[in-house]
């Protein structure tokens, strides 16, 4: 690898606030915002919205669409033009 062309790679805590669920990895994001972990030491901390904790498709709190019932109040609107 060349010097000095990569960006600064560190540890970074990713926090969901919705789910109360926090993170540590690694990353090149920077934040100005910190938080203390577990282990003692003091991390950047950036707050995303949405994780696989919080996310519906990952936590099983998907809303199932009524497709059938759907479907039948099409045809009953555009039924009087198929005559």
């Amino acid at each position: 690898m060349k010097n000095g062309i990569h960006p600064d790679y560190h540890s970074v805590v990713y926090r969901d606030r919705n789910a109360d669920y926090a993170f540590l990895t690694r990353s090149t994001e920077r934040s100005d915002k910190t938080v203390e972990w577990p282990d003692g030491k003091t991390y950047p901390v950036i707050d995303v919205q949405i994780s696989a904790a919080s996310h519906p498709f990952w936590t099983g709190r998907t809303r199932v669409l009524d497709t059938a019932g759907r479907i039948e109040k099409f045809r009953a609107k555009y039924a009087k033009f198929s005559k």
